[in-house]
């Protein structure tokens, strides 16, 4: 496992009527060896011109909009950015692998294909966001992958994918060490955890990744990503409370906004210590607009969605109350 430091190593909308997507606005020992090493994420340093050599395709897959509700239309929390073929992951809710098999087939995203999914960027390990983690490592390694996962993410993703290595320490001998016809290096993880504010988590001739620390409650290390590519920016925001200057400084114009948010209509109607964990670790729908107002993105996507009995149309309402640009209702399987 390694820490990332200062040395490591926007907008076509396909709009998908059946899921309902709303715009407003325009728009060879028996024991498995441990997971390969990476590098500490340490703060990021003066960002160089970006010089990315893609042929700038970019698109962002929608895998799971998901909440740790466990709502029969929606996947656990999962996106894509694919970049010229590449699929980038961010996080890995129930689901992620099944989900994006689904988008390979509906929108013809070979990157997207089990055994071509190779990277992974966690925003925080709270279980929504993580408990696929385990199929992304292994089931791909089962249908053909070769190389070790890429897993990026906050302090303590490195223990987490040991655990999930020893748990199934048995399934990766008896496939490897038996009859099935397994590789024996497509299980393993490099795994790079992330420290500091902003940090530049990852780079390659077709991407460049920032981590930036976002506040979600009690996790002390949750972040969003942004991810520059030859033609489009697009920014994650990941969990989060409400955070207007960050995200205006990490989207300033970006293509793509991709926030959560819950509906403060349904939030009136919960506990009054439901209201307050929701505050402190998420955004409003009038919080979101304000922030859309402030980061001026060419399109806002809303996501994780938490309603508690609203409508969807209310949580457009309160954020178009506040931003008068170009807004999307996100749902699985969305393509932007």
């Amino acid at each position: 496992m390694s820490k990332i430091g200062a040395t490591t190593r926007s907008c076509r909308i396909l709009l998908v009527a059946s899921l309902q997507l709303a715009l407003l606005g325009s728009c060879s020992s028996s024991d498995p060896p441990a997971p390969t090493t990476g590098e500490t994420v340490g703060e990021l340093p003066a960002s160089p011109a970006l010089r990315l050599t893609g042929g700038g395709t970019t698109r962002v897959v929608l895998l799971g909009t998901g909440t740790p509700n466990a709502h029969p239309d929606r996947g656990g929390p999962a996106l894509a950015v694919v970049v010229d073929g590449v699929a980038y992951l961010v996080d890995a809710g129930p689901g992620v692998v099944r989900n994006a098999a689904s988008a390979a087939r509906e929108h013809g995203l070979v990157a997207l294909v089990a055994d071509r999914l190779g990277h992974v960027f966690l925003t925080h390990l709270h279980s929504d966001h993580s408990t696929g983690l385990a199929d992304l490592i292994l089931g791909p390694w089962v249908l053909g992958r070769t190389d070790p996962l890429v897993v990026v993410g906050p302090s303590g993703t490195g223990q987490l994918t040991r655990h999930l290595s020893a748990a199934y320490a048995q399934d990766v001998e008896i496939r490897r060490d038996g009859l099935e016809p397994a590789n024996s290096t497509g299980y393993e993880t490099d795994v790079r955890e992330i420290e500091g504010d902003e940090v530049l988590a990852y780079e390659d001739q077709r991407v460049r990744v920032t981590a930036f620390r976002v506040p979600h409650g009690g996790w002390t290390n949750a972040y969003g990503y942004r991810f520059e590519t030859a033609d489009r920016t697009v920014v994650v925001s990941g969990d989060t409370g409400p955070a207007p200057e960050l995200m205006a400084r990490m989207c300033t114009g970006c293509d793509l906004l991709i926030h959560e948010v819950y509906a403060r209509a349904g939030w009136e109607r919960r506990e009054p210590r439901w209201q307050a964990y929701h505050a402190s670790f998420h955004t409003s729908g009038p919080e979101l607009g304000r922030i859309a107002a402030a980061a001026q993105p060419g399109l806002l996507v809303l996501n994780h969605q938490l309603l508690w009995g609203a409508t969807p149309e209310q949580l457009l309402a309160e954020v178009a109350g506040q931003w008068d640009g170009p807004i999307a209702y996100g749902n699985d399987l969305d393509v932007y």
